[in-house]
């Protein structure tokens, strides 16, 4: 709490409009030492003449003391100057309109207090403490993956995590309630089903659902054959060898008409590749129809029954083999050419409404498994059952196999050897299964206890003995093996890892760096794309985002998937590629399919597939040309160039402004003689109020920038019939223009993004917020990474290899 005071104390007091008494010395200010080097001497003076007026003991402004500080002390107020270094680094105070440093200042009286910062950092680490925490519900998931080869989708099993400081990882908002401890038990409850299989599995019904507005025109996924149009693909786990009923059922418009019967169609369905069933539909005609937008009365009973129960037919009874299994469902795609002009786009609303045109897949039901023969050979029975009791006495070859797969899977999923009690408790959940209902009950009961065990739920970093308060120490092996894969691929550590780890040997020269950058080039490596980027980058609330469809009428499904896909794909590469995180503002690639083309308005591209596209439009490179990232910071009818702004100083810059007052008022849309204004006019008349003029005038520069891209990400030149002028300048007084003079700018700043890039990794590898003591390490891996030009994995090992990565501090007395 007092450092989230602080920080929002120092950062209104750079906002602050007001400039009374800034440029002249407080009448309390002592004079600078006669023992000061002449830089102290100089930083002493600079803090009396432009600070401490406002920030004294008398005023306090925004509860920020300057007043007394000594710079031969530096040390002793760290977290305050830490804070001062950053506004120094920034250019951002004192505010504007009133005296200021030479820029030569603000360099020496950084770069000193720099100096002396990080002195005191080499000489009294502080690593910080993470607490407990359980595993987020993505890490979860992975963990079963990876554990017992079953993939479960984690957002069903478990509730939504809790965010700080930007990340759902952060330890001390991962609480446990009683309600989830409840649904871990029947997550476990249901792997166990999924991993062993179960013959006696009582049939039920699961449905795989599509998106009403995704429109189905093409191929949809590369799991899909070629040559299909629309539909779906799911990764379905069979728990047994048995009969399921596959069923499909169609988009319907807005009166429960399925839409494409018009002409004739065949759905093709498949398993793993095979086909299992082709289903002729649509082209009958039963009587007379309504309208093509069903507006024009009804139609015949037959006709009317027949298009709105046409797919009920659309089921197949097959045997399945218990395991996950690929379904594909998609309509074969005819190279038919339609005679007439093509149809132009259809907003969502006349799609809502309209029952012609093609048929689309609106969700895939599988049902059972009925008549079942037993469970089958499945990739996560061969990951468990490492032996099976054949030959010998019968309990004492069960108790050794069982002893021999529980303590492999204990040891993967505890992250450390496994102890005799650990065993013990293992053992007795086997022999209480066994008796139940023999050898493979027991394994599946101790499977249970593995998954609700603490020991897997929790990560927890014990304090060795000998320690006294307050104490650094080193992490043990197996503890760093842990942070190491968490960190990188959300998931437990592997055998390569925990065998070195194991062994005492992670530690070693070269070898924790060698693990590092062997695990980046892994695929499971993507978990650092889904969830740090997801989260960084605000692309989780796309999925959240609603464009007034009164508005944007050609926004659909499709655009909203392509824009996440786009910008996933863009950090991907940066980390496929090892390339320079200065690429995230500065790429002159993208990756695009013809749906996301098109609203970018770059031709030549074709098909659902998504590829790597030079940008000949310099306003689209990087982040800030992404539709993902406009999108999230729009309203649903309109552009927000506050929070646009606030997305660049908080994400890109790392300097997030105050929240805002309360009770504020909205924007005027028109002016007093009844003009529409433009955006840039509602923000100059709402910054009339000097309340609000206070954080507006650091925000909306920024988001002025982005202006000619709408709330959607397409380009435009005016807003409400005016031309739009996307001038601005940063805190420092630097001009720029449009969205390519913003991105120079902040290239300009390299140093601000890649510390604040770097302040955001390192807070989701430690999984707590970071603190003042943490600011060194950041200028170290700036400094560290600097000559390779920032690359990602330069600043991934830097991490690694730091401090408060690699070691924990015992509590304060």
């Amino acid at each position: 709490m007092l450092k989230t005071l602080l920080t929002r104390a120092v950062i209104l007091v750079i906002l602050a409009g007001g400039s009374e008494g800034f440029g002249q010395p407080s009448a309390g200010s002592p004079d600078p030492s006669p023992v000061q080097s002449p830089v102290q001497s100089m930083v002493q003076s600079m803090l009396n003449r432009y600070c401490v007026t406002c920030h004294s003991e008398r005023l306090r402004t925004a509860g920020l003391v300057l007043e007394g500080l000594d710079v031969t002390e530096v040390p002793a107020a760290a977290a305050v100057w830490e804070k001062v270094v950053r506004k120094l680094r920034s250019g951002s105070m004192p505010p504007d309109g009133v005296p200021r440093p030479a820029p030569e200042s603000y360099r020496a009286a950084a770069g000193f207090l720099v100096s002396a910062l990080d002195r005191a950092a080499v000489a009294n680490p502080d690593p910080g403490r993470p607490t407990i925490r359980r595993l987020n519900r993505l890490e979860y998931a992975n963990a079963i993956r990876d554990l017992l080869a079953v993939a479960v989708d984690g957002s069903a099993l478990l509730p939504a995590d809790d965010s700080s400081y930007g990340f759902d990882n952060i330890g001390n908002i991962l609480s446990v309630s009683p309600v989830l401890l409840e649904r871990y038990l029947a997550a476990a409850k249901k792997i166990r089903r999924l991993a062993l299989g179960d013959s006696r599995s009582a049939p039920i019904v699961e449905r795989y659902p599509i998106h009403k507005y995704l429109m189905q025109s093409q191929r949809q996924s590369e799991d899909l054959p070629f040559g299909s149009r629309g539909g779906i693909a799911v990764r379905h786990p069979f728990p047994a060898d048995g009969e399921y009923v596959l069923s499909v059922q169609f988009q319907r418009n807005s009166r429960d008409y399925i839409r494409g019967l018009r002409e004739s169609h065949e759905l093709d369905l498949r398993i793993d590749g095979e086909r299992v069933a082709l289903f002729p539909i649509g082209g009958e005609r039963r009587g007379v129809s309504s309208g093509i937008f069903s507006t024009a009365g009804v139609g015949d009973p037959a006709q009317e029954d027949y298009e709105r129960h046409a797919d009920e037919v659309l089921k197949v009874r097959v045997r399945v083999e218990a395991g996950a299994r690929l379904i594909a469902v998609s309509f074969l795609q005819h190279a038919d050419v339609p005679e007439g002009p093509a149809m132009p786009p259809m907003t969502q609303s006349e799609y809502f409404q309209y029952k012609g045109g093609d048929p689309a897949v609106g969700a895939v039901s599988v049902d059972g498994p009925y008549n079942v023969k037993g469970v089958g050979e499945t990739a996560s029975r061969r990951k468990i059952f490492s032996c099976y009791p054949e030959n010998g006495p019968k309990e004492q070859e069960e108790q050794v196999c069982a002893r021999q797969i529980l303590s492999r899977l204990a040891r993967s999923a505890y992250r450390r050897p496994v102890t005799d009690e650990d065993m013990d408790i293992l053992l007795d959940f086997f022999a209480a299964g066994r008796e139940e209902g023999g050898f493979e009950e027991g394994i599946g009961l101790a499977v249970e206890r593995v998954l609700i065990g603490p020991e897997f739920i929790f990560r927890a970093e014990r304090d060795p003995e000998g320690v006294t308060p307050g104490e650094a120490y080193p992490l043990s092996d197996l503890e760093l093996a842990s942070r190491l894969s968490f960190f990188l691929w959300s998931s437990i550590p592997d055998e390569e890892l925990l065998g070195l780890a194991a062994e005492g040997k992670l530690s070693e020269p070269g070898v924790l760096e060698a693990q590092a950058r062997r695990m980046l080039a892994d695929p499971r490596s993507e978990a650092l794309v889904d969830s740090f980027a997801g989260q960084w980058l605000f692309l989780r609330n796309l999925r959240n985002a609603s464009p007034d469809p009164d508005v944007f009428p050609y926004f659909d499904e499709n655009l909203r998937e392509a824009f996440l896909r786009e910008s996933l794909l863009l950090f991907g590469s940066i980390v496929r590629e090892d390339r320079s995180v200065m690429d995230l503002l500065n790429a002159d690639y993208t990756f695009v399919n013809d749906r996301l083309a098109r609203h970018y308005k770059i031709p030549g591209v074709y098909g659902s597939h998504f590829r790597r596209v030079e940008l000949q439009d310099e306003s689209r490179r990087g982040l800030l040309g992404q539709g993902s990232i406009l999108t999230v910071t729009s309203y649903a009818n309109r552009t927000s160039p506050v929070a646009r702004g606030k997305w660049v100083l908080e994400n890109l810059l790392g300097t997030p402004p105050p929240p805002p007052p309360p009770n504020v008022p909205a924007l005027k849309e028109r002016s007093e003689d009844g003009l529409v204004l433009s955006m840039r006019e509602r923000m100059e008349s709402h910054r009339a109020n000097p309340a609000c003029a206070v954080c507006h005038k650091v925000m909306d520069p920024l988001g002025f920038a982005l202006e000619n891209f709408d709330a959607i990400g397409q380009w435009r030149a005016t807003d409400g019939g005016a031309a739009i002028d996307p001038s601005g300048e940063l805190p420092d007084g630097t001009q720029f223009n449009g969205p390519a003079g913003l991105r120079k700018a902040l290239l300009n700043r390299r140093e601000e993004f890649v510390g604040t890039f770097a302040e955001k990794l390192l807070t989701y590898a430690l999984g707590r917020g970071l603190e003042y003591y943490d600011v060194p390490v950041i200028r170290k891996l700036l400094r560290e990474s600097e000559p390779s030009g920032y690359r990602l994995s330069s600043i991934i090992v830097g991490i690694v290899k730091s401090t408060p990565f690699q070691m924990r501090r015992t509590l304060k007395p």
